[in-house]
């Protein structure tokens, strides 16, 4: 994996990482632009992606265009960034900060396109998250949390590496229903070596 730009402006360059082995292409990572707000808007609330997303997630253009803004003008506290695979569109994540005293930053809203599913593009664009997060913006802990029911994303997160630390029993009411949130974690020091 390579850096291609300076770590404050992942809005123009990428984070590439190694094809995944289902799929030929290479992952990159970008910084959202207000021209991906649309394509964000659509990837969010199609309904094979809405119901595994955060119930407090930004709906509708407006909002989402706010959290791009906030992207763009505050890279290092928040972010919103488009996953690329061969050079296309296909999802997004984001992280944002939760303790600037002791470094701390919670990953989220990671969504692929359908039509990219089942290839391990998330696993590598998590990865690459992981790697910028830790190493480019120096914290020292990157959080997340799986509703319960999620099991793709339950595996997923193992795969890439995170730690299972715990379940928040019945953290989040989530269409109509009590969640159990998965937690899990990992540490700059846990890295793997690309």
């Amino acid at each position: 994996m390579r850096w291609s730009g300076s770590a404050t402006e992942l809005r123009g360059p990428v984070y590439r990482g190694r094809p995944p082995a289902r799929f030929g292409g290479v992952i990159e990572l970008r910084r959202a632009a207000l021209a991906d707000v649309d394509w964000l808007v659509e990837l969010y609330d199609d309904p094979d992606v809405e119901p595994f997303l955060g119930g407090n997630r930004a709906r509708g253009a407006d909002a989402v265009r706010e959290e791009v803004e906030r992207s763009l003008a505050e890279p290092r506290r928040f972010g919103r960034l488009l996953v690329l695979a061969g050079g296309e569109r296909a999802g997004a994540l984001g992280y944002h900060e939760v303790s600037e005293t002791h470094r701390i930053a919670y990953g989220e809203a990671l969504a692929i396109h359908p039509a990219f599913r089942g290839r391990r593009i998330a696993d590598e664009a998590a990865r690459l998250l992981q790697r910028y997060v830790l190493q480019e913006l120096g914290y020292h802990r990157l959080e997340l949390a799986v509703y319960g029911f999620n099991e793709r994303a339950l595996a997923h997160a193992e795969r890439a590496g995170y730690v299972r630390e715990g379940v928040k029993r019945k953290a989040y009411l989530r269409h109509g229903e009590w969640q159990d949130a998965v937690l899990f974690s990992l540490l700059q020091e846990e890295l793997e070596s690309p």
